[in-house]
């Protein structure tokens, strides 16, 4: 027979121990012996055996109070522990029980009895270390999807603060089917005082879904800062997507914009449901149909960004949704479809928004909602918009601070969140908190994964590769003494430039041969790809253990 099995023997007697010493090595075993309690304790934090025969009558610590100790020590994994014992009376070998044993050996021994018992409870330990390293990495994973949650949902706490408010104009309803938005709404005012406003469906809900959220939302900011067209906002939404998205992802949106005197629209619509222009005092109902592919499809090449224009009058209202809301079913699996929702927008007692949510509410009755369900209504009506208060919305005062992070304080907090609120005080950096959340925390990370802890992407390759890499993390991170983090965050009022600089103490890497490394970089680059795509610009020192970001606030400039 063989095992790799190592039982540890207490005994005080010498030939009892020697006597299984001799039966155990017969067996296969390995076996470790001990005189008492005491050595038995130590002997166990050295060697962790697997199974425990222990003697109840011992000098200095006896069976019964030895048993508790070592119960503990195992911790959460299975540690039998036999009870050899020439004691019969009910009341020891319910004592025995009691403080933590799982079996009784009688004295003589009986080496065929002895066996079955070893391998029943070794049996037992088997699956007890299985299921051990099953519920690790299940908490691996349960931790590793709380913090990636915790992430994604202060990123989209924060997405939507940077739209322009106009609530004369504008009222909306977002409800995701998950945690997470797989719907994406951005309104934002353009240099010359038009409203542009962007709704998007994302191919699934939820997390998968919402991953778009970021980049899209950027562009979209940046790019009607800067006064550009609503087909040209397509263009590189588009582009940007067919970068980022897998390909069998897309986004269905609709883009428009309606100028500032509130009398023209103009609109891009692709793989959207359909949108309507309401006229409030007649009830005449117009139909924009979709014109284009889903973002995210096609290539510049193919891609179109015609518009549809469209002359407007403050008594209408366009109507725009997502086909959560035409396909939300009630109990019978009827879908609530576009006719009701047209005699809704065309009916006499149609006039605000929650009286369409409170329809579909009504008609769904409960039924869990299995799609992001968004709507909105905008008033084609003058935007009334203050320039002189966006020209004057960033900070005209330098800022600069330092935050030195030693190894407890790495070891005890996650500074990017306290970083990021000093960060947002500067006037003006508040509406870009979602970015510079993720531009800090995948620097930081990467100074303190492969500064500090001196860990590997390539650890990921391996079929359980993202599971050993962060089980590493977190042992490094506990074993870490030593070595620091710097963190300098400087705020430019002439170029309205924020300037973060993370140096590790590590011993750095060589920055121009890793990203030389194509097939490497393509693997485990996509952080340093994100910051390039994000940041004005990103450097690396000579040494490669200090990152150099800056990032543009008023990227209209």
């Amino acid at each position: 027979m063989k095992t790799h099995l190592k039982v540890l023997v207490v005994d005080d007697q010498e030939i009892n121990r020697k006597l299984l010493h001799h039966m155990l090595n017969h067996d296969g075993f390995d076996v470790v012996l001990a005189s008492d309690g005491l050595q038995a304790i130590e002997l166990y934090k050295t060697e962790h055996p697997d199974l425990v025969l222990l003697d109840v009558v011992m000098p200095n610590l006896d069976g019964y109070e030895t048993a508790p100790i070592l119960k503990e020590l195992a911790g959460e994994v299975y540690l039998p522990i036999i009870f050899i014992t020439a004691l019969e009376d009910q009341d020891s070998l319910s004592r025995c029980l009691d403080v933590g044993g799982d079996d009784f050996l009688s004295k003589p021994f009986d080496r065929v009895i002895l066996q079955a018992k070893i391998k029943a409870h070794s049996r037992i330990r088997d699956l007890s270390q299985k299921t051990f390293e099953q519920k690790k990495e299940l908490d691996f994973y349960r931790l590793k999807t709380e913090r990636e949650h915790q992430i994604v949902e202060h990123i989209f706490d924060r997405a939507l603060e940077g739209n322009y408010q106009v609530p004369h104009l504008l009222e909306y309803h977002l409800s995701p089917a998950s945690m997470f938005n797989g719907d994406l709404m951005l309104v934002a005012l353009g240099p010359t005082g038009n409203l542009y406003i962007m709704m998007g469906d994302f191919t699934g809900h939820g997390l998968a879904a919402a991953i778009g959220t970021l980049p899209v939302s950027r562009a979209f900011y940046s790019m009607v800062q800067k006064g550009l067209a609503v087909g040209d906002i397509a263009i590189e939404v588009n582009e940007i997507l067919l970068k980022l998205l897998p390909d069998d992802m897309f986004c269905a949106a609709s883009i428009i914009e309606l100028h500032n005197n509130g009398k023209s629209l103009s609109v891009w619509a692709g793989g959207t449901p359909d949108m309507y222009l309401v006229n409030d005092k007649n009830g005449q109902l117009m139909t924009i149909h979709s014109q284009h592919m889903a973002l995210g499809i096609l290539d510049n090449q193919e891609f179109d960004s015609d518009l549809l224009n469209f002359s407007v009058h403050k008594h209408q209202r366009l109507i725009m949704f997502t086909d959560g809301v035409v396909e939300i079913t009630d109990e019978n699996e009827q879908m609530f479809g576009y006719e009701r929702l047209t005699n809704l927008l065309t009916s006499p007692d149609y006039c605000e928004l929650p009286l369409i949510i409170e329809e579909l509410y009504d008609f769904s009755a409960g039924v869990e909602q299995d799609d992001d369900i968004s709507i909105l209504s905008l008033r084609c009506a003058e935007v009334n918009s203050n320039l002189e208060q966006i020209e004057n919305s960033y900070s005209n005062l330098p800022h600069q601070f330092n935050l030195v992070l030693n190894a407890n304080s790495i070891k005890t907090s996650d500074p990017v969140l306290e970083v990021i609120d000093m960060i947002t005080h500067i006037k003006g950096a508040e509406e870009h908190r979602s970015t510079l959340f993720l531009i800090l925390s995948e620097a930081y990370n990467n100074a303190l994964e492969h500064g500090l802890l001196d860990l590997s992407s390539s650890i990921k390759d391996s079929e359980d590769g993202f599971v050993d890499y962060y089980l590493q993390r977190d042992y490094k991170l506990n074993e870490l003494n030593s070595g620091s983090i710097t963190i300098d965050v400087k705020y430019s009022p002439q170029e309205t430039m924020l300037y973060l600089t993370i140096t590790d103490s590590g011993k750095g890497f060589d920055v121009t041969r890793e990203s030389s490394d194509l097939d490497n970089y393509e693997k485990h680059g996509r952080g340093f790809l994100i910051l390039n795509e994000l940041a004005a610009s990103v450097q690396y020192n000579d040494k490669g253990n200090q990152m150099k970001i800056a990032y543009q606030l008023n990227v209209s400039d």
